[in-house]
């Protein structure tokens, strides 16, 4: 007869042991009561509206309200996301710039669907955008690079993004390499550049008493948008 296994010294969690996370979270909640959308507060372009709400997004103080949460998959379907900033928007679509060797560069070479998110909590809003990245020429990547501040440039030379690093001093001594390498004006690297995601579903979200938030999606048919209000 086989002995019987040892038993695990760990306990599994218990309300007893260990803080119960999901009661906590299921009696975190908010009601919605800033205002209302409707039809008639959206212009016919999406992108004039976005401009709107971000502008009231500015105003009211909130932290980085440019950050947009990225969402990719790659070749074979399988999703990451993450956080960064927008660095422009006009008629084109959004921009923004990263390391192409990255996640989310790799991502997009091979699979540029992609989708946007601006969470714009205190105002109760979020905007939702679903695209197509494609490269920015390496003019305008150029220009941007050029604006950043030195130490910026200086990070996108020594940080090969989303690949493993020993610790925290070879970083910095990949830094300090850098910094003599350059001492003067910093080029861009080849690894660095950026996307637009030119957009064709953008959904404006408030929050709404009683769960019955307002959802309006502006559609891309047929080279104009329609715009459909969704049930929450």
């Amino acid at each position: 007869m086989a002995p019987d296994p040892t038993p695990d010294p760990t306990p599994s969690p218990t309300p007893d042991s260990a803080p119960d996370l999901t009661r906590q979270l299921a009696n975190l909640r908010e009601d919605y009561a800033r205002g209302g959308l409707d039809e008639a507060d959206l212009d016919g372009d999406p992108l004039v509206t976005f401009a709107r709400w971000f502008d009231d997004a500015r105003a009211a103080g909130l932290h980085e309200p440019n950050a947009v949460v990225v969402a990719t998959a790659d070749a074979a379907g399988r999703p990451s996301v993450r956080t960064v900033l927008l660095k422009g928007v006009d008629e084109r679509g959004f921009r923004f710039f990263t390391n192409l060797g990255s996640r989310k560069g790799s991502d997009l070479a091979a699979n540029p669907a992609c989708s946007l998110l601006f969470p714009w909590h205190p105002l109760e809003r979020q905007v939702r955008v679903e695209g197509t990245a494609s490269p920015l020429p390496r003019d305008e990547v150029a220009a941007y690079f050029a604006s950043r501040p030195r130490s910026s440039q200086l990070g996108a030379w020594a940080s090969e993004q989303s690949q493993p690093v020993a610790d925290r001093a070879a970083l910095e001594a990949a830094y300090d390499e850098v910094a003599a390498r350059f001492p003067g004006e910093v080029p861009v690297p080849e690894h660095w550049g950026g996307f637009r995601v030119r957009p064709d579903v953008v959904e404006f979200w408030q929050g709404r008493t009683g769960r019955l938030h307002d959802r309006l999606v502006h559609r891309r048919v047929d080279g104009r948008w329609e715009v459909v209000r969704l049930q929450p």
